[in-house]
């Protein structure tokens, strides 16, 4: 029986390895040398560890198909399934029907539902409704959900833009754990496209948005080393110039702005919407009975707001803490009123007894602790004469005649810029004290409700 051999071809190389563990190969001499050329696997990348798939940014001649269409962003074209239920469109929830959702969609970067976290009380959730208007404009059909503290909830009494506003207070340091994990539950299943953070983040705010799932992670951070984490978890990060956000008064959301209003692919810069309210027929009824029974009529009575109290109400602001004046000097100011009658809020009921003393058992006293009835108050007013609190961004946002006690003038231009635009006259203190307001010049001011008293 023949032997069968094991016959290799000549054509394959042998290989053996070097002790420097490099791949050589041995040629035969009868066989050419291979001409191919070497190949560098070095990718030139910032971070691979953040992104493997980040080739750098798109160049600027790339031209985008019909898919891709410029502008903004359609309505929503899914029909509605069931127009009572809260989630409005689909029988299961969002995230389990991938295939109604485009991919344009996701280029864009379109958003369907934005949840804003509100850091603050009633004074900075006031000031962030202009925010939420260019959100509106800025993606049409977006619903907008709001995440703020209980006080700071019910500014959104008088919104229209938000669908639903929950109370969990971002500022609370040690949270319950129940309650920290049901509100992550909460806005984990409501599948957010954006989520914009008013709340200086740490690793622990930054970790919170993250946990959440939303597409987009916009938020404020701090502008020291506190902020170390969180620009790894975030989409977007703000920095503002000091750890207090209402350092910046009236335009303290600045830099929030100014990102959610950035142009796109040949389409224009946002226009900044003003500070607008709306107030609702039912609200107005309720508010008519109260300062009807406080001994007022529509149109003759001046909103006197800014009593010195203890107060959650007070609504004054984080930036202006010394924004509040004691009872004898409203009573030295109001004094001499005569055509129209001034009508004191009051935070607290406790109060009315020392203000009665003060003034006279025939005033005007009203308790208001709610944004939304202030906002009916004034807007059934002939004006407004308030310290920094909330009632003088109420009065500019209905387009009343106000007066403004300010410690400073550089707090006054602060806090009410374009001031005689929004007809609204300011009294400094020119001691830096708000305690050391001139009484004579507000005297003076008030005389100007009197000869044009607004029926409205």
């Amino acid at each position: 029986m023949a032997s069968t051999q094991l016959i290799l071809p000549n054509s394959l190389p042998s290989i053996h390895y070097s002790p420097h563990l490099k791949l050589v190969t041995s040629h035969p001499t009868n066989l050419p040398q291979s001409n191919r050329p070497k190949l560098s696997t070095h990718a030139n990348k910032k971070n691979s560890w953040l992104d493997p798939f980040d080739d750098g940014p798109i160049p600027d001649d790339m031209e985008f198909g019909s898919l891709f269409t410029d502008g903004k962003q359609e309505e929503d074209p899914r029909p509605p399934d069931n127009p009572d239920s809260p989630y409005g469109f689909l029988k299961f929830p969002q995230g389990y029907n991938v295939e109604l959702t485009m991919l344009a969609s996701k280029i864009r970067g379109d958003v369907r539902r934005c949840c804003c976290i509100i850091s603050g009380g009633v004074y900075e959730n006031l000031l962030f409704f202009p925010a939420i208007q260019l959100i509106k404009d800025r993606y049409p059909g977006v619903q907008v959900d709001i995440v703020a503290s209980p006080r700071g909830k019910q500014s959104y009494e008088i919104n229209k833009n938000v669908r639903w506003a929950t109370a969990y207070d971002p500022d609370c340091s040690f949270p319950e754990p129940a309650e920290y994990i049901d509100m992550l539950s909460v806005l984990k299943n409501r599948y957010y496209d954006l989520m914009v953070s008013t709340k200086l983040a740490g690793f622990a705010h930054a970790a919170f948005m993250f946990m959440t799932s939303t597409r987009d992670k916009v938020s404020y951070v701090w502008p020291d080393d506190n902020s170390a984490g969180s620009g790894f978890l975030l989409t977007q990060t703000l920095k503002p110039p000091s750890s207090n956000l209402s350092d910046g008064g009236y335009n303290m959301y600045n830099q929030m702005l100014d990102w959610l209003g950035r142009p796109t692919r040949n389409f224009p810069r946002e226009p900044i919407p003003p500070l607008k309210v709306s107030i609702s027929k039912k609200l107005t009824e309720y508010v008519e009975g109260k300062y009807k029974n406080a001994g007022v009529e529509k149109g003759k009575y001046v909103v006197i707001h800014g009593i010195e109290s203890d107060s959650k109400a007070s609504m004054q602001s984080r930036g202006d803490l010394d924004s509040l004046l004691p009872i004898h000097v409203w009573a030295e100011i109001t004094k001499e009123m005569r055509d129209v009658k001034p009508l004191f809020v009051i935070p607290n009921e406790k109060e009315r007894e020392e203000l009665e003393e003060t003034i006279g058992g025939d005033s005007s006293i009203i308790f208001i602790t709610t944004p939304g009835q202030l906002a009916a108050l004034i807007n059934d007013s002939a004006g407004v004469i308030s310290t920094n609190t909330a009632a003088v961004q109420l009065a500019n946002a209905r387009e009343k005649q106000s007066i403004a006690l300010f410690s400073s003038e550089e707090k006054g231009r602060l806090f009410v810029p374009e001031a005689k635009e929004k007809r609204c006259l300011i009294i400094p203190s020119k001691t830096g004290k708000l305690i050391d307001i001139d009484v004579e010049t507000a005297k003076i001011a008030l005389k100007t409700f009197e000869s044009s008293i607004a029926f409205v």
